[in-house]
């Protein structure tokens, strides 16, 4: 396996350990390239602080938490306001539903256990385990990942709850120069995959080339020659919504599992075979 990636030139979008991911890919014999595209992921510190003010006012019925490090944010952040006792006990006293298993780790922690928790790491199967739960008439406070959930925030609505949302930290935009230089090496095809580690990715690229006029080529690559790669389903489903049909994905979420998966599928021959696909 180790050698999977012989020659291989693997694009790598996530700006959090690019360095890890690239020694993985020379590991296995493969090239790394850095193409950041994503930028600066930063605390939207007053949004935050009157969100966890208002977490603790409302002490609503239900906790939804979605990422160890967004709770790890709200926590820290909560410390600093010198209400980070009160914070824990308003999510200490609601049914508390978690995504992913940092989240989970994150409330093992501080003693916590959810009631609810996704079944494969993904928004969808958190939903799926939260549809035996009357939610009609509750208050229900929703942490999010970087990105708001209009389809999570819609479902919980739908079944009668008042939403409140709270987006610990942003993803942005990197300088144009980055995803042009990404963008270019797609289209030319001087990558053979490209890792995405989060949804803003694929979909800053895809902005991108959308006003370049180049969308539909750079969808047309990933089709015929370039593989898009996810971290993990949560990824995938984004770079599915984005029009990329072809995913190749891990089971579990880990940066090493992504590149083990992607090893498999050029050893399965790659082109000739279908990609190994979390929604397959």
């Amino acid at each position: 396996m180790a050698k999977r990636l012989e020659g291989k030139r693997i694009a790598i979008t996530g700006p959090r350990k690019a360095e890890e991911l690239s020694k993985l890919v020379q590991n296995m014999g493969g090239i790394a390239l850095i193409r950041p595209a994503q930028g600066t992921v930063f605390l939207d510190e007053p949004e935050l602080g009157g969100g966890i003010s208002e977490w603790i006012r409302l002490k609503p019925e239900w906790s939804v938490l979605t990422t160890g490090m967004g709770l790890e944010a709200l926590l820290n952040t909560a410390q600093e306001m010198e209400v980070g006792e009160l914070f824990l006990e308003a999510i200490a006293h609601s049914k508390i539903a978690a995504r992913g298993y940092k989240t989970v780790n994150a409330l093992k922690k501080r003693g916590l256990t959810p009631i609810v928790r996704d079944d494969d790491g993904s928004t969808d199967g958190l939903i799926r385990q939260l549809e035996e739960h009357d939610l009609a008439g509750t208050q229900v406070v929703v942490q999010l990942h970087g990105d708001p959930a209009p389809r999570l925030v819609a479902w919980l609505e739908g079944r009668g709850a008042t939403v409140r949302t709270v987006l610990p930290y942003r993803h942005i935009a990197p300088p144009e120069e980055q995803l042009q230089q990404l963008l270019a090496d797609i289209l030319e095809r001087r990558v053979d995959a490209v890792t995405f580690t989060s949804g803003p990715q694929v979909r800053f690229l895809i902005q991108h080339a959308a006003e370049q006029g180049q969308e539909e080529a750079l969808k047309q690559a990933f089709q015929d020659d370039v593989v898009a790669v996810a971290v993990g389903k949560v990824t995938a489903q984004a770079i599915r919504e984005e029009g990329v049909e072809r995913v190749v994905a891990p089971p579990e979420e880990r940066m090493g599992s992504m590149m083990v998966e992607l090893a498999k599928y050029y050893a399965g021959s790659g082109a000739e075979s279908a990609p190994r696909d979390v929604e397959a």
